[in-house]
């Protein structure tokens, strides 16, 4: 009965999200917290449900830009998080019937940690596979801090994971942990994706280390490209503002 109501909610997430440009993959918190010191530890039961939700290309068009035309904007927020933020509280509304906690990305806790570790979530989910220093066999960086990186089968780094969503009062013992797919796998290439995305991530390079099958248009990468607190001036410029964005 249990499996049954899991799949069921997750076929409303579903409807719900992808139509907009998002993609959802489950996972149970124990998975997540198994790999993680208790500083970084969600306080939920092991068996707790939870989605992690990615952002596509196609969320830009989908989501995004008819979001901007029927605003309104803060300028205290950058739009993408409002958009991501409407959207899924939406999909909470529409939930009634269950507890969601949502946790996004960009979320601090008070000790300035993030509430979640959105990349690790998506590894451990199987959503896009978290390539890390310590995947690397011959390392060449000595003293240098290097930050590791995700990259989607389908979109490569064309991608970004935006929330958590947990269920509380819903438990998956049985639900199966699928492994990401590794898309990088010579020394060589792991090398070149992580120095790319550490010394050259402004270039857009590193999110090409694999073939993509969609990639963001040239006005999502003027977006992107641009510095957040820029964009609003940006989208006012392009005239994609709406007339009743608050100033």
């Amino acid at each position: 009965m249990m499996e049954l109501r899991v799949v069921e909610l997750e076929k409303r997430i579903r409807d719900h999200l992808e139509k907009l440009g998002f993609e959802i993959h489950p996972l149970k918190v124990g998975w997540y917290n198994a790999v993680l010191s208790p500083a970084f530890q969600l306080p939920y039961l092991d068996d707790t449900l939870a989605f992690v939700v990615l952002s596509t290309p196609a969320m830009f068009d989908k989501a995004f830009k008819p979001f901007l035309r029927n605003g309104p904007l803060k300028k205290i927020r950058d739009p993408v998080d409002q958009c991501i933020s409407h959207h899924l509280t939406l999909l909470r509304e529409s939930l009634a019937d269950q507890q969601v906690d949502i946790m996004y990305d960009y979320e601090l806790l008070p000790n300035r940690k993030p509430k979640f570790l959105a990349q690790t979530a998506a590894h451990i989910a199987g959503a896009a596979y978290y390539y890390q220093r310590k995947d690397v066999q011959q390392d060449p960086w000595g003293e240098k801090k290097i930050y590791g990186v995700c990259i989607h089968p389908r979109y490569g780094g064309w991608f970004a994971i935006r929330a958590l969503l947990l269920f509380p009062g819903v438990e998956v013992p049985s639900l199966l942990q699928k492994t990401p797919v590794d898309c990088v796998t010579t020394d060589e290439k792991r090398i070149e994706l992580l120095e790319k995305f550490n010394f050259h991530w402004r270039d857009w390079s590193y999110r090409d280390i694999t073939e993509v099958k969609e990639k963001y248009s040239e006005e999502q990468k003027t977006y992107f490209a641009t510095p957040p607190a820029e964009r609003l001036k940006l989208l006012t410029l392009q005239g994609g503002l709406q007339r009743n964005a608050i100033h």
